[in-house]
């Protein structure tokens, strides 16, 4: 299905504040499940949104919860995000602590409780945009095999990176070969995966996205891409009392509350733009001469421009099941208008 950006988003916001969300905080988080199918994310985009809809119906996210903030230090933000929607939850703790990160050079926050965040890159590239360097890291359902093992114990742990500069540097990138989302967008397509990026329950490679749902990923770059992972799952857990690799839960789900953990670092006092580097690293001598040295975040935005202009396929199936949504919302409205008519 063929849409633009705008009915997209119009759409997404309308099932969620039938399902009690408020006006602004439907926004937000259509706002990043729409950006991401817009920056070629589908795996992180409007397919999140039926299980997120089943989450609010039935009690495992909040509608209306935004966090609770805690001071640890002045420049250190504990949150309880209460089962929140997951950018609700993260932009209001991200701008709590930019104050902190401009008095004090850096800032931190801390989440739990906090339900799934979608695309790092999307909070990243905010704050670089307000002239801050921003890690983000959060942890995941164990869906990754250690190097040399074949049983899932870690989560895909993905990390965001943006550098202030014009364009901004963007880096986003699962410590995984894909995303489980990623896995659920090639079922849903009907696509094969690549292969070396799946396991199946039985440990054995596979291309059918299908059977990957039930075994494992791999880690990117073999050992040293396991190593990262771990590090940083257990370090943000280690930080904000998550829970560890298989006991995760929530993300992936209707019916667990979400336990992983969420972590954002804040840095400014910038002295030297990047701008000039990165343009440099632009103009190097090009392995393809028809393709570009491209800068992390580069590709992402082009991909952002020429879906605002063209529009964006959306999945057929999923598209009939939003749309199916929105009907019963329509009819559900209609119906109790009636029955107010009668009643009065």
């Amino acid at each position: 299905m063929h849409t633009d950006l705008l009915t997209a988003q119009a759409l997404a916001e309308r099932l969620l504040i039938t399902a009690g969300v408020p006006t602004d905080a439907a926004a937000q988080q259509a706002e990043l499940l729409v950006v991401a199918e817009a920056k070629g994310m589908p795996s992180h985009g409007l397919l999140r949104l039926p299980r997120l809809l089943r989450r609010l119906a039935n009690g495992t996210a909040s509608p209306t919860r935004s966090g609770c903030h805690t001071w640890m230090s002045p420049c250190y933000l504990s949150v309880d995000g209460q089962q929140g929607l997951g950018p609700v939850v993260a932009v209001r703790a991200l701008e709590a602590i930019i104050p902190a990160a401009e008095q004090y050079g850096v800032a931190v926050c801390s989440i739990t409780n906090n339900n799934h965040l979608g695309m790092l890159g999307y909070y990243a590239g905010r704050m670089a945009d307000r002239g801050l360097v921003c890690l983000g890291i959060t942890t995941s359902e164990a869906l990754v095999h250690p190097w040399g093992g074949t049983e899932a114990m870690l989560g895909t742990n993905p990390l965001a990176l943006a550098v202030p500069a014009r364009p901004p540097l963007v880096l986003d990138m699962a410590t995984s070969q894909i995303s489980m989302g990623k896995v659920h967008d090639h079922a849903l397509r009907d696509v094969p995966l690549e292969p070396g990026w799946a396991l199946d329950a039985g440990g054995n490679e596979t291309v059918d996205p299908v059977a990957a749902k039930d075994g494992s990923i791999a880690p990117f770059g073999g050992a040293k891409g396991y190593g990262l992972g771990l590090g940083l799952g257990a370090m943000v857990t280690f930080l904000t009392g998550a829970a560890y690799g298989t006991a995760v839960g929530g993300t992936l789900d209707d019916d667990h509350l979400s336990n992983k953990g969420d972590l954002f670092i804040l840095l400014s006092g910038g002295r030297h733009s990047a701008t000039d580097y990165l343009d440099q690293v632009r103009r190097s001598r090009r392995a393809d001469p028809d393709t570009p040295v491209a800068v992390p975040g580069d590709g992402a935005r082009a991909r952002y421009q020429e879906s605002v202009a063209d529009g964006i396929e959306i999945a057929d199936d999923l598209w009939r099941e939003l749309t199916r949504l929105d009907t019963a919302r329509d009819t559900a409205r209609d119906t109790a208008r009636r029955e107010a008519v009668l009643a009065d």
